[in-house]
């Protein structure tokens, strides 16, 4: 019988706070009972954009690091980023690549999420650029040529459209984002950085109530 109860994890790849939360959405799915189906949704941070990313955002999104490093433990950026690279205001190329994974093998949607992570923020390399999507979707083993095909292909760009709006159906606009939808009823998951059992409990208090 098919599951009548759907975690929906609405993200971004090049989301700080997303790569922040990744130790304790890991634990959360590990305890998750089975017959909760997870799914994933791109909800698409920044449009394409080929322009330096102003220098006001740059120190917004700097101001989150910092943030971040003071408030969530084990959580490392890598500074380099910021004097080996032109950043570029742009999410959606990383978001397309995460579809793409998971069309070539189901299991690679997931690890598409943490190389891109470990690019951006362990190895200071630019997620917005075609040449680091291309050097992760190696690492996880996708074939290269067929994911840069994808990458620009209408199929794609839909399906990042979809995702998005099914994110804005849910009253999802910031990353990272938790949606229960129980028995066609959708309840906000608060988001803990530090103690994936607080959303466990909540996710367990739903289904015993509604």
């Amino acid at each position: 019988m098919k599951s009548t109860t759907i975690l929906y994890y609405i993200h971004d790849p090049m989301c700080s706070w997303c790569y922040a939360f990744s130790q304790s959405w890991t634990a959360l799915q590990q305890d998750l009972p089975p017959d909760i189906e997870i799914v994933y949704l791109a909800g698409g941070l920044a449009p394409d954009a080929t322009e330096p990313m102003p220098l006001a955002t740059q120190k917004i999104v700097q101001q989150a690091w910092r943030r971040i490093g003071q408030t969530v433990p084990g959580v490392r950026f890598n500074w380099d980023f910021w004097s080996r690279n032109i950043p570029i205001r742009s999410t959606y190329p990383a978001c397309r690549s995460v579809l793409v994974a998971k069309k070539q093998r189901a299991d690679a949607e997931a690890e598409m999420i943490r190389v891109i992570q470990t690019a951006y923020y362990q190895q200071a390399k630019n997620p917005s650029l075609l040449e680091t999507l291309q050097a992760c979707a190696h690492e996880i083993g996708l074939d290269e040529q067929t994911f840069i095909e994808d990458l620009k292909s209408a199929a794609i760009e839909n399906e990042l459209q979809h995702q998005i709006q099914q994110a804005r159906n849910l009253n999802v606009y910031s990353y990272p984002s938790l949606r229960l939808v129980h028995n066609h009823t959708a309840f906000p998951i608060a988001i803990d950085y530090l103690n994936h059992r607080a959303m466990l409990d909540e996710i367990r208090a739903i289904r015993l109530e509604k």
